[in-house]
């Protein structure tokens, strides 16, 4: 690298383990800080015994002799890997974990309890990389995502509405869509994870929609001089069918992909339940909050 000798040796940084024993070496480039680690090779070709290996000469930088590797050193079998493999410069040993039939959230949870119960020397970093970082990094992706949809679908709503309560009262559908998504996954032993992520957000696309309904169609009747008690009452029994149809074809034509039938299904299954445990939850209590708060806002304005 354009060095004299006299800077490389400047640079080089050797430790001392805990037997005595002498570190492999390292070189700290000066231009860039960069650590590289400092090996001695021979040519295999000559090494064919245990006495060959005693007997390499080995001399030092300042020594004109030759000394015979046995008589500075204590050489011996030891058991070690056949392959060394580092990462970023440092000695790593890779465990490769391959999921077959179960969800990669699951699995990588499992391994961090085990990596976390497992006691290990203070020099030793254990690191879980793959596909497991990309999940983590799109998880949080997603919680952030799910949030500005929200915030995003409230603007749209106003604007269209021309109020700051109607889409608050519309929203009111989420949470309980919200509650019967947990519901589902903990009654199927299904992970929170990307996939149930999606169908949280595809969830609360359809659940607001059925909101949606009756609040425009009161408003609705409520402009035409009708009551606003027989207007929320009219409103509720009238969008009841087509609320009722929009989610229940939804949720059969999901059945089959939240059992998880097919070869490769697991990864799509708790997309199906989060949306199926959401519908099925919020349909049975939007048409009583969502008329309930209409009604006893729009009651006080009266």
């Amino acid at each position: 690298m354009g060095l004299t000798d006299h800077e490389v040796v400047d640079n080089v940084i050797t430790a001392l383990t805990s037997d005595g024993m002498i570190a492999p070496s390292y070189w700290v480039d000066p231009k860039s800080g960069n650590l590289y680690m400092l090996t001695v090779q021979y040519p295999e070709n000559t090494v064919n015994s245990m006495g060959d290996l005693k007997s390499i000469p080995v001399r030092s930088a300042l020594q004109h002799n030759t000394a015979i590797l046995d008589t500075v050193s204590e050489v011996k079998r030891i058991e070690k890997p056949t392959e060394v493999d580092h990462y970023q410069l440092r000695r790593v040993i890779d465990v490769y974990i391959a999921p077959h039939g179960e969800e990669l959230s699951r699995v990588a949870a499992a391994v961090n309890k085990i990596i976390a119960a497992t006691k290990r020397p203070g020099n030793v970093i254990v690191s879980v990389r793959g596909i497991v970082g990309a999940m983590n990094t799109s998880f949080r992706s997603f919680g952030i995502g799910l949030i500005l949809s929200v915030v995003l679908v409230y603007l749209v709503l106003v604007a269209q509405f021309k109020s700051f309560v109607d889409p608050f009262i519309i929203l009111l559908a989420v949470p309980p869509g919200l509650a019967g998504v947990l519901i589902m996954l903990t009654a199927t032993g299904t992970t929170l994870n990307i996939m149930s992520l999606m169908g949280i957000v595809m969830m609360v696309g359809v659940v607001v929609s059925n909101s949606i309904l009756i609040v425009e169609f009161t408003h609705r009747l409520i402009a035409d001089g009708m009551p606003l008690y027989d207007a929320v009452r009219f409103a509720v029994r009238v969008r009841l069918r087509p609320v009722l149809m929009t989610s229940l074809a939804t949720v059969i034509g999901l059945i089959p992909m939240g059992l998880a039938l097919g070869a490769g299904s697991e990864s799509y299954a708790p997309l199906a339940r989060s949306i199926i445990g959401g519908l099925v939850v919020s349909v049975a209590l939007t048409v009583f909050i969502v008329p309930a708060a209409f009604f006893i806002w729009y009651r006080r304005k009266t």
